[in-house]
């Protein structure tokens, strides 16, 4: 089987490991597109920082469709905006054109709870021409099946209550705008935590406009609940700021924060269930001082209780670990935008990518392991 060909869009800090994640799994980097000028013409060993030339040159995003539409390519990794209505053109051209794309995106990760006008819209396309478009990241793993194994392990839950905390200086500046970083308080309640102050059946409109900004959690928690074959009854957040102590440098956003402003903020979602079971999450977003570190920490309450704390991950390096490793089920995905929790359990990727490629029927019966009669000289194993 050929080398599982990827095109690169978005080439920031998050494309330095995913570009050199592909090529070391066995597959080949085809093309790379951005919006930045100062990076049009550059080679992409460049962003990859590992000293060769890989004679693949940066593109202006402006010509992205046109690209696309002239080279077979089996999948595009999009790593640029947090929210759907910001980047969704990407994946739209993507789905126009039929090529697979997975983009760590943190709303794409279950996009049809916060934006069903633009998931519905992407998912149409993808079906019409027979591909697969998908979100992941470090929340497929660490937010999502890390728990969903969990629940497996327990007999009765009664609620679900999780928190995470990552520097924002890690993942560029549209993710440190998103969190609020560097705005006064004022400015903060007027454009973040305002938001939330809203009635039930406003939010709902709001929400089917596609007018609706979600925290991260947000769409982990519907993920979960699909996941885990819960009915959401009724699910809200409340985005507050996180504030500087001391005036503190922010190198993504070029400035220096003033004491008492936002360093980013803590949003909490909470989301009732028909089965009564709740879910509280919380992700922490913020410009670092030097004593912090980033902190994935779970709880499940029920029969038994299971409570899973991981210190210091390299959250960078796993979403973008976690995006590559997931390429193939992508691939063998039905068509349409297809969120990860319809999807096998993503595994670890020892050999090159393309030797975890099979017919879906035949990769969930490896996955279950194999045929019912045990036999090793049976037909099915053969």
């Amino acid at each position: 089987m050929s080398k599982i060909s990827v095109v690169q869009y978005g080439c920031g800090k998050m494309s330095k490991y995913t570009m050199r994640y592909v090529f070391e799994k066995g597959a080949k980097i085809v093309g790379a597109f951005d919006c930045d000028e100062k990076k049009f013409g550059l080679d992409i060993g460049e962003i990859i920082g590992d000293g060769k030339e890989y004679n693949i040159k940066i593109q202006d995003s402006a010509n992205f469709e046109k690209w696309l539409k002239k080279h077979k390519v089996d999948i595009v990794i999009v790593t640029t905006m947090s929210y759907i209505k910001d980047m969704y053109e990407p994946l739209l051209i993507c789905a126009k054109c039929g090529v697979n794309a997975i983009t760590t995106s943190e709303e794409a990760f279950f996009p049809q709870n916060s934006n069903p006008k633009i998931f519905k819209m992407i998912d149409a396309l993808a079906m019409e021409n027979g591909c697969t478009i998908t979100g992941s990241g470090y929340q497929d793993v660490f937010w999502g099946n890390l728990i969903s194994v969990l629940a497996g392990a327990t007999h009765k839950i009664t609620k679900i209550i999780g928190s995470s905390s990552y520097n924002v200086e890690d993942y560029g500046i549209a993710l440190a705008r998103a969190h609020g970083a560097g705005l006064s308080l004022e400015d903060f309640d007027k454009e973040i935590a305002s938001a939330d102050r809203i009635s039930e059946e406003a939010l709902k409109k709001i929400i089917k406009k596609g007018e609706y900004t979600p925290s991260y959690m947000w769409n982990v928690n519907g993920w979960l609940c699909s996941k885990l074959g819960l009915h959401v009854t009724k699910q809200s957040q409340k985005c507050v700021p996180q504030i500087a102590k001391q005036k503190m440098y922010s190198s993504t956003l070029d400035m220096t924060i003033p004491k008492g402003y936002a360093t980013g903020m803590s949003a909490v979602v909470t989301t009732e269930t028909k089965e009564g079971i709740t879910i509280e999450s919380q992700c922490i977003g913020k410009v670092y001082d030097k004593t912090e570190f980033d902190r994935n920490d779970w709880t499940i309450e029920g029969e038994p209780s299971t409570r899973v704390v991981i210190d210091r991950p390299s959250t960078v390096e796993l979403t973008c670990a976690s995006v590559v490793n997931r390429i193939p089920e992508v691939l063998m995905a039905p068509a349409g935008y297809i969120t990860t929790e319809m999807m096998p359990e993503n595994i670890y990727k020892q050999e090159s990518l393309d030797k975890y490629l099979f017919d879906m029927d035949e990769y969930l019966e490896a996955m279950s392991g194999g045929c019912e009669c045990h036999d090793d000289d049976c037909d099915c194993k053969k």
